[in-house]
Order: structure tokens, then sequence, then C-alpha cells
């Protein structure tokens, strides 16, 4: 079966994670990506975090599936040649380099364009462009930070703290492929290629949102209902860290289980949404609380809600986190266990699902790593492994209309 993005050549001069999260998930779909990268070296995660002598660590292979991997010194005037003609040929150049970097190589926006008015060039950037900060050097933490994530993160008596998802990073990949993608359909209409930017302080703010949200109600009522400071607590003027409450208005906690006092992880996360205040009573084996008026309403349960987690944490005590999850979901009560790493890596349903899927590689052999998580249902991308440093130079070259000659003399004066 063809896919969807086959006969898109994309450029990929990203490295570490933001760009080549977005770029391998336009190689799933099936767009030729060709990784551009320095000889003798290349993206300097192949060799960050190693766990095996010599081969690509873990960090470069779960972010270039499926790709291909060019060896290029642009530096050089013959591998500028290349680059010229990889550009002509190609719909989309994706970079994450510092601001001006393309601009010193010689390949401005007007540069490109005048290669190739159908171009789009799509930039990774750590604040947009003519923000006050625009020459800050931006990685995955400090984009949490300046994005807004961090300071409603964690416990009100505690620091700002990061989260472990991939927020400024992947989050941003993310977004930067369905800017490309936007572009694509649009120069379907114009024929006009176009710059595409997106900013890893912008990306974390759009999933902080509700944050923003609570800002302004916050400054409107001076309290926010669904927080934990609520109703005994004090407000400051900004959004507080929260613990783990519900972002949504929906009380929610992370209860202990069997087992907690020698498993960090035995807990499960348990929220009370009022249509399911009823089911909850019953789960619980407390009727009584159904129409007692100290518990019937939202409004009712928040000034004691940690007096009812304390409830529900006694009703856990001698059920495993799976054991409660499994009772609880029959009576439709939106809960989840805490899962570690561990755990989602043996996860049948995700290896069946093709989430988490094992890859072969020649230097590794098979390794785990994550799969495409928008599923279709006519196409079920396949995970390839991630390219050797310029394994595919000679084939991206011959592709270009070099000989074998051609290429050798490359090889000789290290263009490539």
């Amino acid at each position: 079966m063809s896919k969807p993005l086959e006969g898109i050549k994309i450029i990929d001069f990203t490295h570490v994670q933001a760009g080549p999260a977005c770029t391998q998930l336009l190689a799933w779909f099936g767009a030729d990506v060709i990784k551009v990268e320095r000889p003798g070296s290349g993206d300097v995660t192949r060799n960050q975090l190693r766990d095996i002598p010599d081969a690509d660590a873990l960090y470069f292979t779960m972010l270039n599936s499926n790709k291909k991997s060019l060896t290029l010194d642009t530096k050089k005037p013959e591998g500028k040649e290349v680059l010229e003609k990889l550009i002509r040929e190609s719909d989309v150049l994706v970079e994450n380099f510092g601001p001006g970097a393309l601009d010193r190589m010689g390949f401005s926006w007007e540069r490109l364009n005048e290669l190739n008015p159908k171009m789009i060039v799509a930039s990774v950037k750590g604040f947009s462009d003519g923000h006050h900060y625009d020459d800050l050097k931006v990685y995955e933490n400090v984009a949490q930070c300046a994005g807004g994530a961090a300071s409603t993160t964690g416990f009100w008596d505690g620091p700002p703290t990061i989260s472990a998802a991939a927020l400024g990073d992947s989050n941003t990949g993310m977004h930067l492929a369905i800017g490309i993608l936007t572009a694509l359909l649009g120069r379907d209409k114009t024929g006009k290629g176009q710059k595409v930017a997106v900013s890893m302080q912008d990306s974390v703010l759009n999933l902080c949102r509700v944050k923003l949200r609570d800002q302004q109600r916050l400054e409107r009522v001076g309290y926010l209902e669904e927080y934990p400071q609520y109703p005994h607590g004090e407000f400051s003027d900004v959004v507080p860290r929260g613990g783990n409450a519900g972002g949504g208005g929906q009380p929610g906690w992370v209860l202990k289980c069997k087992g907690w006092e020698t498993d960090p992880n035995a807990y499960i996360y348990f929220t009370i949404q009022g249509h399911a205040w009823e089911p909850i009573c019953k789960a619980l084996g407390k009727p009584e609380w159904i129409d007692d008026p100290a518990y019937k309403t939202a409004e009712a349960r928040q000034p004691h809600i940690f007096e009812i987690f304390k409830t529900i944490e006694a009703w856990l005590a001698d059920k495993t986190k799976f054991e409660a999850v499994d009772i609880l979901r029959k009576f439709d009560i939106p809960c989840a266990p805490v899962l570690t790493m561990k755990e989602l890596a043996n996860d049948p349903s995700l290896r069946a699902s093709g989430t988490i899927v094992e890859v072969p590689h020649k230097k590794r052999g098979s390794y785990l790593t994550v799969g495409s998580p928008i599923k279709f249902s006519d196409m079920k991308p396949e995970v390839t492994a991630s390219p050797l440093l310029g394994e595919h130079t000679d084939e991206v070259l011959a592709s270009l209309g070099y000989s074998q000659q051609d290429i050798f003399n490359l090889r000789e004066v290290k263009a490539v």
C-alpha cells in the first residue's frame, strides 16, 4: 500500500530531539527524509548516553527511524553544490540551527526561494521571531520554564517542577509537523512555498492553555475552586501549583494502593466527576454518601475532598493498582494505574497496537522504540531502524545524478 506522504522529499537538517521528532513522524507516513549530517560525527545524540560502545545511542535511534543519512560538509564548495542540487529536488527543508545559521551557510530564505520557489522551509526556534529572548539558546527544561509549565507543576510548598514528558522538544516537533503538512496543502493551491516556524515557548504555552484560562479566572474572582488551596488556603495573584489536582475542574488525586511502602509506583489516579459520584459511592461501599448533603454536590465535597480521598485510600489498602482499576472500571469511574516505563515497555496491548515496537538494528541488535501514536483505519505505519552515519550517502548522490567517479571525488575532498 502506498503511504500518504510518498513522493514528498524532505531535507532534515535537524539534530537532538525537537526537529528529529518532527521529521521522524513524516517519515513514518511515507516521506523520503534525508538526514544531512556532518562527516565523521553526525547528530550529537549518536553518542550521547550510550549503553553499547561504538553503537548509536538509543537517544538517536528512537528519534530517527525510517530516515536516510547523507554525510555532507556544507562548508566546502563541493558540499554546497550537492546541497543546492538536493534543494532543487526537494519539497521541504527542516532545520533547528541557531538564529542566522542558514544565512551564514549561504542558504538564506531568499536563496532557498531562488533555488526552489516551491520549497517549504520549516524551523524550530526557542522563541518566536522578534521576541526579546530570541537570541537565547533553548533546551527542553528551558522551554518548560519559559512556556509556563514549570511554574504550574509540582506542589504548592515546593519549587517549580519540570515534567518528564518532552513538552519543549517532541511537542514542538509535533506542532511543526502540523505546520509542514498545512504548508504542503497550501502549496497545492498556490504553487508557492513558504516559511514555517514553531517556537518551543509557544508550543509549551499551547499545552498550558488551561493554566492561562485559570490566570484570567483568578484575576476576576480571586480564587480557583478546583485547586487544593480552596477553600481554606490562600491565593496570590498568579496561578499556583496544584499538586496532583485535576486541571479540568474534576477533583482528582494520586492515591496509594497495596504495596506502596516498597513500590514507589503502587498508586492509581482517581478522578471524582459529578456524574460519577453515585457509582463511586457504590464502588466504595458508601451508599449513604449518595444523598448526604455534605457530599452530594461538588461544592459540598470540595471543603473535605482530602478526607474523601483518605477514605478511598483505605478502600485501596488491600488492592494492587491493577486490581483496583479492574474493579473501578466496571463502575465507569475515571482512573488509571500509575504505570512505569518497564510496565509500558512490556504491555501487550501497546505492542499489539504498534505504540511500542521492537526494531532490528545493524549495530545494536533489536531495540524498543515508540511507534506512531496516530492510528489509521487503512494504514499501519511501519517503523524501520535509524540509519548508520552516512549509510545512504552514495544512494542519495546517485539519485542526484552523480557518477561513481563523482562520488569518489567528493570523498577525496572529504565533502561527504
